[in-house]
């Protein structure tokens, strides 16, 4: 069984999120601040993290970076904060999706199975190759210079998608559909956070990107010559 960790402080909102998680036949475990979180996280290994930003003590923020440090489990944000600044930190954290309260039932459980569908295992089995960078589809791996990159559930998800086409460009709306879900085409920023992780984590110089491509406004494509 999928197991979900949920955590969120609004213990009537934590109820009853675990009884419309549990009724779609998830395992639901729960903490009501950071650092039940972050023991849990690491005594269950859950499938999922659904999270609260604005916990008591340590902040959902510094648990992502917590779990980030050691897992790439997927990461649902649950948060009141409507600004955009705040989206970006907590994709920039390593969070894999935004959702802003008030949110239905409905719309949770898509993101949910979007981003365990995104983790799954790839059918395809090419090996994309170029300079420093090793691109494996099957196993989910990158390797640069030989070495394990560690990537996130986004991150991977949006390699794929320019893996699969290496030199073509692959647009903005594209790129959001496929990696966060249909509903997203108006949320450039993601990209921007996203990419900005990526290049730190596979250029030489994230700066002057030799395979990260963007064409401003336009889209990106993966360049392994």
């Amino acid at each position: 069984m999928t197991t979900v960790l949920l955590v969120d402080d609004d213990r009537p909102l934590l109820r009853a999120l675990t009884i419309g998680i549990a009724a779609h036949g998830f395992e639901v475990a729960t903490a009501e601040d950071g650092a039940s979180a972050i023991r849990q996280a690491v005594k269950l290994h859950p499938d999922v993290i659904l999270l609260d930003l604005g916990l008591p003590g340590i902040s959902g923020l510094e648990v992502i970076t917590s779990v980030r440090s050691w897992s790439d489990v997927p990461i649902i944000v649950l948060s009141a904060r409507h600004q955009g600044p705040t989206k970006v930190t907590a994709l920039d954290a390593g969070a894999d999706d935004y959702v802003t309260k008030p949110f239905g039932m409905d719309e949770l459980l898509a993101r949910l199975r979007a981003v365990l569908r995104r983790r799954a295992p790839g059918d395809g089995a090419a090996i994309i190759e170029g300079g420093d960078l090793v691109i494996k589809l099957a196993e989910r791996r990158v390797e640069r210079d030989g070495e394990l990159v560690h990537l996130t559930p986004k991150e991977w998800a949006a390699i794929a998608v320019l893996a699969k086409v290496p030199g073509s460009l692959v647009t903005q709306a594209e790129l959001l559909e496929q990696v966060w879900g249909p509903g997203y085409e108006g949320e450039s920023e993601y990209l921007r956070t996203l990419f900005a992780r990526l290049r730190r984590k596979l250029e030489v110089e994230p700066s002057r990107p030799r395979h990260l491509i963007t064409e401003p406004g336009i889209g990106y494509r993966l360049e392994m010559t």
